[in-house]
């Protein structure tokens, strides 16, 4: 069942109602946290799955680990977006609408150098946040309106598996997925996503999407371990979550921060590993989770491409590779996609 909303903008001299935002998923739903660690801590390895590692502490924690200087995917990508910016643009008619599609909307922060680029050129164009948060989307959007009157946001609430064919089709549409986290996916994982994005393509509609770029091992490693400690901070601070949300016991100072390049597959693995043999009661499961000394939780893996990689990923889909943007260090990759037909 979808529930819409609509606010209208308080300002006098802005026109009311841009602002619309439909809900696929109920109230609290959206969190699978019980189930993920019930799951996840009851396998051989144990693992969790990265998402749970934001809720405020931790987008906080994030926003500040993408200002250190190890750290260079966000500000990476944020100055490929601002060199293409307006050619991305170029040959959009601006008497017809067009969508601007932003999956894992988030705080959308870097999404504006594509809004203010429309803007310049006079685009019809709304703005589709994609989110399972409706709390942050409702957030952001009410943010963009402020800075950008002009713009409509039409948001969408909802997860990948069930409401992608959700999203409006508001005439051609750029589709963007950013930041890198298809790196967050396994390969079936993040073949099967995208198909669901092609699937609901039309010809003129284009995917933008960010991959990070495999590299000398030591800058990625230093990426993941920044002289701060704000990625062990990060990365400890799922168990935090755990603790308040499901009523658990766990000594966080009892877990340290592993992260690594694992050159065989090609991607940087992230773990919790115990510092002598433990236990840990977690009430709301009714659960004891026992760790040996040095056992790991993997808590997210991310996955580094090579050019040939990701057209690879893109045809899984039934997508093709349109356009290649790197910087001159080749340190992430921003590849432009279209269709090729309807996947079956």
């Amino acid at each position: 069942m979808v529930r819409t909303t609509k606010v209208d903008d308080p300002s006098p001299e802005r026109e009311p109602a841009k602002l619309k935002i439909d809900v696929h998923v109920r109230p609290n739903a959206g969190s699978t946290l019980a189930r993920d660690v019930r799951e996840g801590l009851g396998k051989t390895p144990k693992s969790l799955p990265p998402k749970h590692f934001y809720d405020e502490r931790g987008s906080k924690l994030f926003d500040r680990i993408c200002e250190t200087p190890e750290y260079y995917p966000t500000r990476t990508e944020l100055a490929l977006l601002e060199e293409i910016a307006d050619d991305l643009f170029a040959g959009f008619d601006p008497s017809q609408p067009l969508g601007l599609v932003e999956l894992g909307s988030g705080t959308a922060r870097k999404t504006r150098t594509l809004i203010e680029a429309a803007g310049r050129r006079g685009l019809a164009l709304t703005y589709v946040p994609f989110d399972v948060s409706e709390e942050m989307l409702r957030v952001s959007a009410v943010g963009l309106r402020q800075d950008y009157p002009w713009l409509p946001v039409h948001g969408v609430v909802g997860d990948y598996e069930r409401h992608l064919d959700r999203i409006p089709n508001l005439g051609r549409r750029l589709f963007v997925f950013l930041g890198g986290t298809i790196g967050n996916f396994e390969e079936e994982e993040a073949q099967a996503f995208l198909r669901r994005i092609a699937r609901i393509m039309g010809p003129r509609d284009r995917l933008l999407l960010g991959t990070d770029l495999i590299k000398a091992t030591p800058r990625l490693n230093a990426a993941y371990n920044d002289a701060q400690g704000l990625t062990a901070a990060f990365n400890r601070n799922v168990l935090q979550v755990i603790n308040r949300e499901l009523d658990a016991d766990f000594q966080v100072d009892r877990f340290e921060h592993v992260a690594f390049f694992h050159e065989g597959r090609s991607e940087i693995q992230m773990h919790l590993r115990s510092l002598g043999a433990q236990k840990v009661r977690i009430g709301k499961l009714d659960l004891e989770v026992r760790f040996a000394d040095e056992e790991t939780i993997q808590t997210e893996i991310s996955r580094k491409f090579t050019r040939a990689g990701v057209e690879s990923l893109l045809e899984s889909a039934s997508l093709q590779l349109e356009s290649w943007h790197v910087p001159a260090d080749d340190a992430f990759a921003l590849s432009l996609a279209r269709p090729l037909q309807q996947p079956r």
